[in-house]
């Protein structure tokens, strides 16, 4: 497919180190992949196929690995309606979010501005600001232990090194929008073909599995509560939405032809959930390496990334077949985990500051920035607990479930715009998938109450 991304690349700093953005969402790409015209289905779904592996990133980053693996290890299969309901409810909002960006030519962000009082869109810029640190800090914990599994380096210099990521996002930026589409893709696969091999070998008990796709009601109690909401958190990323209804915006088509803007929005309704049916079975396959090796063990001794990796070449733990490849196999997939989410994060970081208050920086200091700020209390972490990875596992869950705090905040908008005649004519939700949406936004507020409330007895 050709990337017509020539004159400008993504990441172009404006003229001076700060600008003013009041254009087209993320307009050093809008609009420039292009895609054939008249062809077949299999040609039309390759042609839009890219975003929805972007948006696909975020529910496999690193936060997803603590939160499902160590779901796995103290509650056995029982999480795995979390990661059903999570995925659908994540399917629904990323169709919401692209129809939104494709339909109305805006991102959530500018929608948000445009139809809210500016008080209103700063409080949720605010937030969204600190989903996005909550994600880093997922990114950052990660990319440490990585490092530190991989070539023995300290946590503490890991953490610190991680800041210089910026520099690989700045040589992808060179490439082009659709090679970074198929880096992502093919990094991507990599996971998804690691895990399943390690499973295989793990051997879990997919009857118990597949029976716990029906919710059971011990979810609901407290411990189970709160690692059932750090899933959520780290399943259905609340800047994905901002992300998705920006890069919708990317292929290159008539807009004015009613015709047209219905095949896009097909085609990438059809993008979006194949690469989420895909994040979703990343996702099983973590919770049931967890449960398959851990349950029933010391959690506290087992459940880091540490210990998995040590355990990879245990052959009490992982059967005959362990080895000190298998272990580097599932370092080198949580590195390139966290550097996807990089590029995925730092397009979102400018897709919100560009939105809500038009502001134009250039790509690097933006991600320097948001990565100097998410780094801070990682080190502050690891220097208080002496570089343990237990210390830093739990203050990746607890990012998590702030990401499922800070979710309704983005669901909230995006179903109103979305649900609007005035705003997207034909394309508005349909009434099952208005009530759904809502649903979802209530239910998920309710029980983020409920585990705020339950945390702060617990302080006091």
């Amino acid at each position: 497919m050709t990337d017509n991304v020539s004159t400008k690349q993504v990441g172009e700093p404006a003229k001076g180190l700060v600008g003013y953005a009041n254009g087209p969402s993320l307009e050093e790409i809008n609009g420039t992949v292009s895609i054939p015209k008249g062809k077949g289905f299999w040609r039309n779904l390759m042609a839009f196929s890219g975003p929805g592996a972007l948006v696909a990133v975020g529910y496999m980053d690193p936060g997803n690995w603590v939160t499902s693996i160590g779901g796995g290890a103290q509650y056995g299969y029982l999480l795995m309606s979390v990661i059903l309901i999570s995925s659908l409810i994540a399917m629904l909002l990323q169709y919401m979010a692209a129809k939104l960006g494709i339909v109305t030519q805006m991102d959530l962000a500018q929608a948000t501005r445009a139809h809210t009082t500016k008080r209103i869109g700063f409080v949720l810029w605010v937030m969204t600001e600190l989903a996005i640190m909550a994600t880093d800090i997922a990114e950052v914990i990660g990319g440490a232990i990585a490092l530190q599994l991989l070539f023995g380096i300290p946590l503490i210099i890991g953490v610190a090194l991680t800041v210089f990521d910026v520099l690989l996002l700045l040589l992808l930026t060179k490439l082009g929008f659709r090679k970074i589409e198929a880096i992502v893709i093919c990094l991507i696969t990599v996971i998804l073909v690691v895990f399943a091999y390690e499973v295989i070998i793990a051997q879990p008990n997919m009857g118990q599995a597949v029976a716990n796709f029906v919710p059971q009601p011990e979810i609901l109690r407290p411990g189970h509560l709160t690692m059932a909401l750090g899933i959520v958190g780290a399943t259905v990323m609340p800047h994905n939405l901002y992300l998705h209804s920006s890069i919708a915006q990317t292929r290159k088509f008539d807009r004015s032809d009613p015709a047209e803007l219905k095949r896009a929005v097909t085609y990438t309704t059809w993008d979006s959930n194949i690469q989420l049916i895909g994040a979703f079975v990343i996702n099983c396959l973590l919770l049931l390496l967890g449960a398959a090796l851990f349950f029933g063990k010391d959690v506290d001794q087992l459940g880091t990334f540490g210990n998995l990796y040590n355990a990879l070449q245990d052959h009490h733990l992982a059967g005959a077949v362990a080895s000190p490849f298998l272990s580097t196999l599932f370092a080198v997939a949580l590195l390139a985990s966290g550097q996807n989410s990089t590029i995925t994060g730092t397009l979102t970081g400018q897709v919100i500051m560009e939105g809500f208050i038009n502001l134009k920086i250039p790509m690097w200091v933006r991600r320097m920035v948001t990565r100097l700020l998410s780094v801070a209390p990682v080190i502050i972490c690891t220097i208080l607990y002496g570089g343990s990875e237990q210390a830093l596992d739990r203050l990746l869950v607890n990012s998590q479930v702030f990401l499922s705090i800070a979710l309704p905040f983005s669901m909230i908008p995006l179903t109103i715009f979305t649900s609007s005649k005035k705003i997207m004519d034909e394309y508005a939700n349909k009434t099952w998938v208005t009530v759904l949406a809502w649903v979802s936004s209530i239910v998920l507020t309710v029980l983020n109450c409920q585990i705020v409330w339950t945390s702060l007895t617990d302080l006091f």
